[in-house]
Formats: structure tokens, sequence, C-alpha cells
């Protein structure tokens, strides 16, 4: 029968970054869980990818085969309610400009190096628990990079006397690149810039990125306009997190203003980081006077080392607590095999 569904799950979002060797403490400023839901979060980071604020969130490492690393992850229950917790790894993918999610316990590669210390944890009512995640890639590893998700699942099946089942789950993802040596270098260029007007009349820039690195790119940035009418400026606008761009990949980023603005002609300048590996572009573009978009215009390479507005705490992005906020509802017949496939295609 097919499948009704409220919401779907939150995942804590994932990218790259250096090798393992020692690990630093808890993020600063990583916040607990808000709300009444299950949450994850990361606890270890490399020392040497201190300055890597996707580093807080994300496991990001470049090993060699036959190395194995070990990161602990925090996991939470919000709720007034006891709850068992099931964690594993599972398989991930880009695609699209997304990070996706393989359904329920599909393996790859990576996922089947990854395990855990503790399965299944029983937790109390607003308790926390640690965990730790141990990868080890084998000797004969071929070269690569690989992504995967360790999730923490709580499943409630439905009652006896019919009504609906509820699996909320969350997940911290790993980005891991197998090789040799120092990791592959990490780049991208904004190749364009898009004025465009919604439906609604929301202005919107799209900035066209090629991911021309070895490493995938979880991009943040902001959009900020000067030289308009009558010398007017605006912004910083942040761009809309995402966007995920595997090596080789293009895609849009898009920044959304928050104000109406006259239509231009402006210039605009966009700075985007993924990590440490920053990068900016500028074009002049005019909005369209009513919804539609207009022609791409090539951008120029921006130079500047303009701040860019979502990183805060000299560099460090407050990650908080992924909390699920989603649940599937099935109906009585659907079986728990069905169940788990369905629920983790987020």
């Amino acid at each position: 029968m097919p499948l009704r569904h409220l919401a779907l799950g939150l995942l804590a979002a994932g990218a790259l970054a250096p090798a393992a060797g020692k690990l630093a403490g808890p993020a600063p400023g990583a916040a607990g869980s808000s709300g009444k839901s299950i949450g994850m979060r990361l606890v270890d980071a490399p020392v040497d990818a201190r300055a890597n604020s996707r580093a807080w969130c994300y496991i990001i490492d470049h090993l060699a085969p036959g190395s194995v690393i070990h990161r602990r992850v925090e996991v939470s229950n919000a709720t007034d309610s006891p709850r068992t917790l099931s964690i594993y790894a599972a398989a991930g993918a880009i695609r699209g400009s997304k990070f996706a999610f393989a359904p329920g316990r599909t393996p790859n590669d990576l996922s089947t190096w990854t395990t855990t210390d503790r399965p299944e944890v029983a937790m109390a009512p607003h308790a926390r628990s640690m965990v730790t995640a141990t990868i080890a890639v084998p000797r004969d590893a071929a070269p690569g990079e690989r992504y995967a998700v360790i999730w923490a699942e709580a499943a409630t099946p439905p009652p006896r006397s019919g009504g609906v089942a509820e699996v909320n789950r969350v997940g911290v993802r790993i980005y891991l690149s197998v090789g040799q040596g120092n990791p592959p270098a990490s780049s991208f260029t904004i190749d364009s810039l898009t004025a465009q007007r919604s439906e609604n009349g929301r202005q919107i820039v799209l900035a066209q990125v090629r991911n021309t690195g070895g490493r995938a790119l979880d991009l943040v940035g902001d959009l900020r306009l000067s030289h308009g009418p009558a010398n007017l400026s605006a912004g910083p606008f942040k761009v809309s997190t995402g966007t995920t761009l595997a090596p080789g990949d293009s895609g849009p980023v898009m920044a959304v203003l928050n104000e109406q603005v006259p239509d231009g002609p402006w210039r605009a300048r966009v700075r985007l980081q993924s990590g440490l590996t920053k990068a900016g572009a500028e074009a002049t573009i005019r909005f369209p006077a009513s919804a539609g978009m207009a022609r791409a215009v090539n951008a120029e390479q921006d130079t500047s080392h303009l701040p860019i507005v979502v990183l805060v705490g000299g560099g460090v992005v407050l990650c908080g607590l992924a909390t699920a906020t989603g649940l599937l509802v099935l109906r009585k017949r659907r079986s728990r095999r069905e169940l788990s496939a369905a629920g983790s295609d987020l």
C-alpha cells in the first residue's frame, strides 16, 4: 500500500578534511538538542584540522589503505520517554548537487568498513551517551573518495490494535578519501552569476560553481550588492546551504534576498567557502522586472578577502546537534523491513 508521510528526518551535514592524528575535544559552542527529539553530534576532530569548520561537523579524513581511525559521537534522547537507539553505518552518495542517503541499511564500501562499539543504546529520558565509531580501511582498498553516514535510529512498531509506526533517524556524514601521501587538494571556481525573480517576486542570485579539486565540497557563503542605482549597496545575504559537489561536478548555489532592492544594474560579489577552501567572483547583474531568469553573466575572479557572514567564532561553524524531526506513517500491514527501507531515503 502507498506510503503516507508527514515529514522526513534531519541529518548533520558532511564533507572532507586532512588525515587523522591527534584528536581535539568537542567543538566550541556545539549545542545540545533543542526540542523533544533524538540527536547526534560529532565529538572528535583531528587537531591538525582544528581550523577547518567542517571537521567539527563531519567525519572527514584521508587515509592510506590499512589505516584505522576512531571517532566519538554523542547521542541524546531529549524526549520524555525511554528510547532504544540502533547505531549503524549505511551508504551515502552525492547526486544532483546534494548528499543523498541510501534506503535503510544499504551498504557500500565505506559503511562496511565502519563499526560502532555499541550497536544499540538504551537511553533514559533526557540522557546523553557516547559511542565510538571505528573505520578500518582494508589493505587492498582502491584509491578514491567514499561517502557514508553513521545513523542513530529509534523505531516504534505500530500497536497491535492498529495505528502508525514511527522511524526517527539522525546521523553524521563521513567523507573519506583513500590513498597514499597527502590528501587531494580542494578547489573550486565560480563560473557565472545569474539574476532571477521568482513567481512570488523574490529576488535570487544563482552562482554556478565547478569543483576543480579532488575532494567533495559543502558550500556556504554570502552575496553582496554594490554600485546599484543611486550608488546603493545591499547585503550581505547568506547563500542557501545544502549544495554538495563531488569532484568534477558543477552545480548552482543560491542566495535569496531578504529585502526588495531596485532591479539594477548591480555589481554582485559572491564569496563561497568549503572548509578552508575559499573562492569569490564578481559580475554586473540586473534583476528581471517580472518573474523569470536573466542571462547568465560570466564571473570575474574576486581576490579580495571579505568575511563570510555564516562563519562565527573565528571560523568555527556552530554545528550543534542533529535532531530527528521526522517520522514515517505507514499502514498497519507494512512490514518492519519495508519500514526500514522507506525510512532512510530522506
